[in-house]
C-alpha cells in the first residue's frame, strides 16, 4: 500500500521541479534589452525616410551586425537605408573623420537623415544566487531505492556577474546637422550578438515610429 504522505511529497517534489524549470525558461525567453529613455526636439516635425546608418565602434564585425539589424528593421517599415559598412573604408573609421567627406556620403546616397548607434556605458555588478533544496523524508519510502529517489537534494548558492551594456542612438538631420531624436537602451548579459542586435533594432525603431521620427509605410499586422 502505497503512503498517502509519501505520495503527496512525491507529487509535490515534482511540481517544484517543474516550476523551477518553467521559471528557467520564462527568465531565458524574456527581453535582454530595453528601451530606458527617449527624447525628441520641441520643433521635430519632420518623419525621415532616406536614412544613413552608422554604428560607432572600432569593431567592424560588430558595426556591421548592428547596421545589417537596423537596415532591416527599418526596411520593414519601408524606409530606403544605407549603411556606413557598405559605402565607408573600414580604415576611415580608424582615423579622424573628415566632416564634409563624410556629408558628402550622406548628399550622395540621398539620406535625410543620420542614424548614429554608440555603446557609451558598460557596467558589472556580481550578485549572489541562493541555493535551491528539495525534500522527502527518507523513511516513507521502505527501502533504499525508494529513499535514493526521494531523498531531498541541496544545490548550492552560486555568485554570478551580471553585464549591462548602455547604448545610445541619436538621429540627426542632414541638412540642419541637428539632433532630432534621441533614445537610451540597455541590454543584460548578451550572449549573442546577432539575437541581441536583432532585439535591438526592433525595439529603437519600434520607439521611432510610435514616436513619430520615422514613418511606417507598411500596413499593420491584422490581430
Amino acid at each position: 500500500m502505497i503512503n498517502n504522505f509519501a505520495l503527496k511529497k512525491s507529487v509535490g517534489t515534482r511540481c517544484l521541479a517543474l516550476f523551477i524549470i518553467s521559471s528557467i525558461i520564462l527568465s531565458a525567453c524574456s527581453p535582454a534589452t530595453k528601451v530606458t529613455a527617449t527624447w525628441k526636439a520641441n520643433d521635430a516635425t519632420k518623419t525621415y525616410k532616406n536614412l544613413f546608418i552608422v554604428a560607432v565602434s572600432k569593431n567592424l564585425a560588430y558595426r556591421k551586425t548592428v547596421e545589417d539589424k537596423m537596415a532591416t528593421a527599418l526596411a520593414a517599415q519601408g524606409a530606403t537605408v544605407t549603411k556606413s559598412t557598405s559605402v565607408l573604408s573600414p580604415e576611415m573609421t580608424k582615423e579622424k573623420i573628415d566632416k564634409e567627406k563624410l556629408l558628402q556620403k550622406f548628399r550622395e546616397a540621398g539620406c535625410d537623415g543620420i542614424i548614429a548607434i554608440a555603446l557609451v556605458n558598460k557596467d558589472s555588478e556580481t550578485r549572489y544566487v541562493p541555493g535551491t533544496t528539495t525534500y522527502a523524508p527518507g523513511g516513507y519510502y521502505g527501502s533504499f531505492w525508494g529513499y535514493y529517489g526521494g531523498v531531498g537534494v541541496y544545490d548550492p548558492g552560486y555568485y554570478t556577474t551580471d553585464k549591462t551594456y548602455y547604448l545610445e542612438t541619436n538621429l540627426y538631420d542632414v541638412n540642419s546637422e541637428k539632433l532630432v531624436w534621441s533614445a537610451q537602451s540597455e541590454t543584460l548579459n548578451p550572449s549573442n550578438i546577432d539575437k541581441n542586435a536583432t532585439e535591438f533594432a526592433d525595439l529603437i525603431v519600434a520607439k521611432m515610429v510610435s514616436e513619430g521620427v520615422i514613418q511606417s509605410t507598411t500596413p499593420p499586422k491584422k490581430k
